[in-house]
C-alpha cells in the first residue's frame, strides 16, 4: 500500500504512548476487549511452533516477540501504517495486529468507499490465512469475522446474502467463542450478527435460515458491556443493536448508550475514534 493511502490519526496521541514496560502493564485493560496475549518471548515462540513451516524463515522468539509489541504499540498510538506493515511482515504470526491496524483505519480514516472495500478484502485474506496456521487462536477467527462483517456491511442485501458472507461470519465467531468464551468484541460482533440479519430478512426467515434471535443479540451485548463497561465501541454497538432490532422504539435508549460512548475516556487511539464517532453521531 502506498504511503499516501494512509490518512494519519487525527488527535494529540501523547496519552497513548506506551513505551518498554508501559505496554505490558496497560495491556490488560488495552486488550480488555479483543483477549489478545501479551506477545512477550513465551508467547511468541508458541506462536512459532503453532506456524511450523508457515513462519517467518529464520525467526526467532525474541525478535517476533519486539516486532508484534512494536507493532501494537505502534497501533494503541494511532500509527496504523507502521502496526500494519509490521505485522504484516511476520505473516499470520503478526495478522492479529495486522488485520485490527487495517481495520479500524479504514472504519474511520477512509472516506472513499470503494477502497475502504478493498481494505477490509484484504484485511480478511490475512485473517483467512491465519486461521490456516494458527487455527487454536481464537483472534484469527475473530479478525476474520470482524474484516469480513465490516466488508459485508458495504455491499447489497442481496449479494452479500448470495456469498454467503452470514454464514461465514457465523462460522468464524462461534469458533472465537468457543476459544476464548470472555471474547467481548466477538460477543458484541455476534450481537450485531443477529441483529443484522433480522433487520435485512426479517425475525421469521433470520430465525429459521441463519439461527438470528433478537434475545440472543441482547444477551451478547450485556455480556460484552459486563466485560467490557469502560468501553466505547460496546456502548455503540449496544445502540446500533437496538436501533436494528426496534427502531424508533428504542431510539432514546440507543442515543443514551452513544452518550455513554462519548463519555468514556479512551486509553489508545482506536478508543479515541470510536468515542469521536459517537459525539459526531449525536450531533447530526
Amino acid at each position: 500500500m502506498a504511503k499516501t493511502a494512509w490518512a494519519p490519526f487525527p488527535h494529540d496521541a501523547a496519552a497513548f504512548d506506551y513505551p518498554g514496560e508501559a505496554l505490558r502493564k496497560a495491556w490488560p485493560k488495552l486488550h480488555a476487549g479483543d483477549a489478545e496475549p501479551f506477545p512477550d518471548a513465551r508467547r511468541a515462540a508458541a506462536l512459532l511452533k503453532q506456524a511450523g513451516k508457515a513462519a517467518p524463515k529464520g525467526a526467532d522468539a525474541d525478535t517476533v516477540a519486539q516486532s508484534l509489541q512494536d507493532a501494537w504499540r505502534a497501533f494503541h498510538r494511532g500509527d496504523f501504517r507502521t502496526a500494519f506493515e509490521l505485522g504484516e511482515k511476520l505473516g499470520p504470526l503478526g495478522a492479529s495486529v495486522a488485520v485490527k491496524a487495517l481495520g479500524i483505519h479504514a472504519t474511520h480514516l477512509v472516506e472513499d468507499e470503494a477502497e475502504r472495500l478493498k481494505r477490509f478484502q484484504r484485511a480478511a485474506g490475512l485473517a483467512e490465512a491465519a486461521i490456516e496456521v494458527l487455527p487454536e487462536e481464537a483472534n484469527s477467527h475473530y479478525r476474520y469475522a470482524f474484516a469480513l462483517g465490516r466488508y459485508s456491511q458495504g455491499l447489497s442485501i442481496v449479494k452479500a446474502l448470495k456469498d454467503g458472507i452470514a454464514g461465514k461470519v457465523r462460522k468464524a465467531l462461534d469458533a472465537a467463542l468457543e476459544l476464548a468464551p470472555k471474547h467481548a468484541e466477538a460477543h458484541l460482533a455476534m450481537a450485531v450478527y443477529h441483529a443484522e440479519v433480522i433487520d435485512k430478512v426479517g425475525a421469521m426467515i433470520g430465525g429459521l435460515t441463519y439461527g438470528a434471535k433478537a434475545a440472543e443479540a441482547e444477551k451478547h451485548v450485556a455480556t460484552a458491556l459486563k466485560l467490557t463497561p469502560d468501553s466505547p465501541i460496546a456502548h455503540i454497538e449496544h445502540g446500533n443493536v437496538l436501533l436494528l432490532l426496534y427502531g424508533d422504539k428504542r431510539e432514546d435508549d440507543a442515543a443514551a448508550a452513544y452518550e455513554t460512548a462519548a463519555r468514556c475516556k479512551p486509553r489508545d487511539a482506536m478508543e479515541a475514534l470510536d468515542a469521536a464517532y459517537a459525539r459526531s453521531q449525536l450531533e447530526e
